[in-house]
C-alpha cells in the first residue's frame, strides 16, 4: 500500500501540534493543537483525528540535541510515535525536528503574531514544518511509490 496521507505531530508535555500532509503535493497544513497533561493527550480527541482523515501513516518529530545525541523529550516523543502505532495500527516515522519550534515561532512572527504564541498555532506549525520536511527528505520518495 502506497502512502498517499500522512499525518505529523510535534510532541509536547503541554501541547501537541498535528498537521496533515499530503504525498501527492509534499506539503502539509496544521490542525488544531490537543492538550496533553505531561505529554500525555486526550487519545479520544486523538482518535477524532486520526478517523477524520484517515492516514496512511503517522510522522512524528524527535527532538534531538543539536549535536545529534538523545535527550529525555526524544525520548517520550519516540514512545508517543510507538503508542500511535500501537494504538492505530498506522506506520510511524520519525522526523529530526532540530529547530522546527524556533522556525515555526521565526513564522508567527513574519504574520504578525509575535506577542501571543500560546494563543497562535506555533504547535500546529511546527508540526506541519516537520511534516512538510519529512516529505521533502529524499530519503523518504521510495515509500510514496
Amino acid at each position: 500500500m502506497a502512502i498517499r496521507t500522512l499525518l505529523g505531530f510535534d510532541f509536547g508535555t503541554i501541547n501537541i501540534g498535528i498537521a496533515v500532509g499530503q504525498v501527492i503535493t509534499r506539503s502539509a497544513t496544521a490542525l488544531p493543537s490537543v492538550k496533553a497533561k505531561n505529554g500525555i493527550p486526550d487519545w479520544h480527541v486523538v482518535t477524532a483525528v486520526i478517523e477524520e482523515w484517515e492516514p496512511d501513516a503517522v510522522v512524528v518529530g524527535i527532538p534531538l540535541n543539536m549535536d545529534g545525541t538523545e535527550s529525555e523529550m526524544s525520548r517520550r516523543a519516540r514512545k508517543f510515535g510507538k503508542r500511535l502505532h500501537g494504538r492505530f495500527n498506522l506506520p510511524f516515522y520519525e522526523a529530526d525536528e532540530r529547530l522546527s519550534s524556533f522556525e515555526a515561532k521565526e513564522w508567527a512572527d513574519r504574520l504578525g503574531h509575535h506577542r501571543h504564541y500560546k494563543s497562535k498555532p506555533v504547535d500546529g506549525m511546527a508540526a506541519q514544518i516537520i511534516l512538510e520536511s519529512w516529505l521533502n527528505h529524499p530519503e523518504n520518495a521510495s515509500l510514496f511509490v
